[in-house]
This record gives structure tokens, C-alpha cells and sequence, in this order.
């Protein structure tokens, strides 16, 4: 029973970190985990798992994995210690993609899918995920609904015409289903635009992480999630893969993970408003968080 519990809270978790795991009502396009090829070893430690989650901007209809990605956050956990970072990249960030020159970043997931998104990611931060998850709005909005909401902590009082009207105080915010989706989303009335969307969506991570942790002991709780995502994820990863997953989200706690964004400077080319991301950053941050799943400082 406890083997049972501890793989259904890795279920829920999963889908937490890597923004988003939906109810019993969502399709199963809604998310899938997709295990990345690679040519060749990975540099990185074996105690390390990375999984790249990615937002979907995908609208009814779409595939969530051939659609530009409005969150992309590279998450790393130390399958030993139980530390975890995630590694915010603004999707505007103007990079190199493979075989289809530079491009936004976010442009690799309508491209190529999944392992093109993973390959364009490793040229930025130096690290190539183990796994892809990628969920669309509902997918998110239904999750946080199906743990009944979470508290946000947020940094800024901010707010948009359309998506959050009324906006978000500075400091603790209790939403649902879609106020978390709009957390996740609003970038403009920040006064970091997609950087600070960015770390939003980290607190976001880390919030929906507490709430879980904080009922997994409530009678059915745990259950809900794991059904959800057992009936709605698609995934090429085996059992053993999703039993080591599993395995690394049971140990981590919220208060151990550190979340960074890539920085940069605000750009256009032929017309279109880009961040041109700082490499050095971004590599420093894959260097640092290669051997031990960790970021010294931000």
C-alpha cells in the first residue's frame, strides 16, 4: 500500500512540476511525456533526472506538442538528496534552432515537436532533458482545480484587462483552476514582462508542489490524481522510466527547490519584439546544476 501511495503521489507531483496534470474530464491530448532520443551519453549525473515542461499555447483543435510553448521551464531533481532547481527560459528568447536557423525559442515546439524543443533548450543551457512534458491551458486549469486551488506568493501586485481584471496582490493569492492559469500567464503588466512571468510560473510549480504534499494523506486525495493522469497522459516511457520518476518526486520538498531565469535584453528582429537571453547565464546555470541537480545563486 505505501509502494501504491508513494507512486500516486509521484503521479500528481509530476504533472505539478511540470505545469500541469488535468481531471478526469480533459482529453488525453492534453499532456504527454515524451522520453528524449539522444545520439550519445549525456554529460550529466546519473542521480540527476531533467525534465523539460513545457506550456502549450495549443487552442481547440491544436496538438499541444506541435505548438509554440508559452512556458518553458527545464526542471533538474537529485534522485540522491532530493534538491531540485528549474531553470526559467522566457519563450521569446531569440536562440539558434536545429536545422531551422535562430528562431524564438518557443517556435522549436511547433517545429519539431518535443525533441526539437529539448534540443534547442540543450543549445541554450547546456543540458539536454531526459524527458518532455507538455500540457495546454485546460490541462493546468483543471489540475489546480482537481487539488482544490493553491496559494501563490506573489512578488508583485499586478493585473490584466482581460485575464484577471480585478489583478493579484503582492504576497499570498489563493486561486483556482484558471486565476492560477492567469498567474502562469500575465506578462505584460509585470514590471520584468516575460522574465518575471517566468519566475511566476516557478512560484506556481512550487505552490501546487505544497498542496499536494499537504494532503497526500487526505482518503482519496492521491488517488483522483493518479487516475487522471493514467487515463489522459500520453507517453512513450516504460514503466520502470515512470517508476524512477515517481521515485524522485516522493523526495523532494517544496522548500528545496530553486528557481532561476534566464536574463537578457529586449530586442526586435524584422519587426517582431525578441529577448536576446544571456548565454553566459544560461550556461552558468546548466554548469552549475549539471553534477548535482542544484544552482548555487541565481
Amino acid at each position: 500500500m505505501r509502494t501504491l501511495l508513494r507512486a500516486v503521489l509521484a503521479s500528481v507531483l509530476l504533472g505539478a512540476v511540470l505545469v500541469g496534470v488535468p481531471d478526469s474530464e480533459v482529453r488525453p491530448t492534453e499532456t504527454a511525456l515524451v522520453k528524449v532520443q539522444r545520439a550519445q551519453g549525456a554529460d550529466v549525473s546519473p542521480d540527476v533526472v531533467w525534465i523539460l515542461g513545457l506550456g502549450s499555447d495549443a487552442r481547440p483543435g491544436q496538438r499541444i506538442t506541435r505548438s509554440r510553448a508559452d512556458a518553458i521551464q527545464l526542471v533538474g531533481i537529485n534522485t540522491r538528496t532530493g534538491a531540485a532547481s528549474a531553470i526559467g527560459i522566457p519563450r521569446d528568447s531569440w536562440v539558434s534552432i536545429p536545422g531551422r536557423g535562430s528562431n524564438r525559442i518557443n517556435a522549436a515546439l511547433y517545429f519539431g515537436g518535443p525533441q526539437l524543443m529539448a534540443q534547442a533548450v540543450k543549445g541554450l543551457v547546456g543540458i539536454e532533458a531526459d524527458y518532455v512534458f507538455t500540457t495546454g491551458f485546460l490541462g493546468f486549469a483543471n489540475m489546480v482545480k482537481s487539488i482544490g486551488g493553491i496559494t501563490v506568493d506573489s512578488r508583485h501586485a499586478f493585473s490584466d484587462p482581460y485575464l484577471r481584471p480585478k489583478g493579484f496582490k503582492k504576497g499570498r493569492n489563493y486561486v483556482n483552476g484558471l486565476g492560477a492559469t492567469n498567474f502562469a500567464r500575465i506578462r505584460k503588466s509585470l514590471p520584468g514582462g516575460d522574465f518575471d512571468r517566468s519566475a511566476n510560473q516557478q512560484e506556481t510549480i512550487r505552490a501546487v508542489w505544497r498542496k499536494v504534499r499537504a494532503n497526500a494523506r487526505k482518503p482519496g486525495f492521491l488517488e483522483k490524481g493518479t487516475f487522471s493522469v493514467l487515463r489522459n497522459m500520453e507517453t512513450d516511457a516504460s514503466p520502470q522510466e515512470l517508476f524512477r520518476l515517481a521515485q524522485a518526486m516522493t523526495i523532494v520538498q517544496p522548500g528545496k527547490v530553486r528557481g532561476c531565469v534566464v536574463g537578457g535584453g529586449f530586442g526586435n528582429v524584422n519587426g517582431a519584439s525578441i529577448i536576446f537571453p544571456n548565454r553566459a547565464q544560461a550556461q552558468r546555470y546548466g554548469n552549475d546544476a549539471r553534477k548535482d541537480g542544484t544552482i548555487k545563486r541565481c
